[in-house]
């Protein structure tokens, strides 16, 4: 890129960046404090008096704090520290802010909360309300623009530098990390650890995204307008056509695009196959819907 065209294209980008508005700062920090809060409580009422981990820095934290006697609060702040001002350079300051907030206030949650006994002491019963407890927390934090742990931010980094995925980096580490629990609390301790994390992973997926799921839907057919009206009327969904050609024939293609929720897809699909059995259909899913005019009209 020439000089000129960064000094045009630099001003518009600061000017596009606004600062955010009292009342979203203080919703974002009331987010971010429940979800750290919600991550102490997993660690210290549920995981670690049973001796169950969880993956990344939080697993490395509660082994390092298990074998020093060191307060578990103190690794957390320490080991994401230089993660931290990694994640400023790669990210961004309002994303370090958030998650040093957040590491912060999920640091002093565990110091305070260590002497309250645990609810339970069923191993299992532990990693499965622990990685609950746990994925909410997690996935509060995320959707407010922050992280608990740093390893994302490590496999963002290696996977530049290498041939694997954020996802593969990410899974290998923790396997590491909750295989040497193993060696630490006893297998069984670390088979339950595996437990506690899935449980955590797939929450923080539903507590992201929710559970009303929604589907975006393309729609191939030579009854095109019938198929969309109906959508429109039975459905209570708009409907945008989009102009396609057909790369074997080369002859023009109506595509219908909408969007619905999870539970409206199965009607849709009944719909499409009554009007037209041998329309192209394609769903996928999104994780956000923002805009435009995806608010429900009423079915009839």
């Amino acid at each position: 890129m020439s000089t000129e065209v960064k000094a045009a294209v630099q001003p518009q980008a600061a000017a596009q960046h606004n600062k955010l508005s009292k009342a979203k700062v203080l919703r974002r920090a009331l987010f971010l404090t429940l979800g750290a809060a919600f991550m102490a409580v997993g660690l210290e009422i549920f995981l670690v008096p049973n001796n169950i981990i969880d993956g990344g820095i939080v697993g490395i934290s509660i082994i390092a704090s298990h074998i020093s006697q060191i307060p578990l609060g103190v690794f957390l702040m320490l080991l994401n520290l230089p993660f931290l001002f990694v994640g400023y350079k790669q990210i961004g300051k309002t994303f370090a802010v958030s998650t040093l907030y957040a590491v912060a206030i999920m640091s002093i949650g565990t110091y305070y909360l260590h002497p309250i006994p645990p609810i339970t002491i069923d191993p299992l019963l532990a990693a499965v309300f622990g990685g609950i407890i746990l994925g909410i927390g997690v996935g509060l934090v995320i959707r407010s623009g922050g992280s608990l742990d740093g390893t994302e931010i490590v496999a963002i980094l290696f996977s530049k530098k290498t041939a694997f995925s954020v996802g593969e980096i990410v899974m290998f580490l923790n396997l590491f990390i909750l295989g040497s629990a193993g060696f630490v609390f006893g297998w069984d301790r670390a088979m339950y650890s595996l437990i506690a994390y899935f449980i955590a992973f797939k929450m923080i997926d539903i507590t992201i995204e929710g559970f009303d799921e929604s589907r975006a839907v393309w729609i191939i057919s030579e009854n095109h307008d019938l198929i969309g009206s109906s959508i429109m009327q039975r459905l209570g969904r708009g409907v945008t056509y989009l102009n396609g050609e057909g790369a074997f024939t080369g002859g023009a293609k109506k595509v219908i695009f909408c969007v619905v929720t999870r539970l409206e897809e199965a009607k849709l699909k009944t719909i499409v196959d009554e009007l037209d059995p041998a329309a192209f259909l394609a769903v996928g899913n999104i994780h956000d819907v923002k805009g435009g005019r995806f608010k429900k009209k009423d079915i009839h």
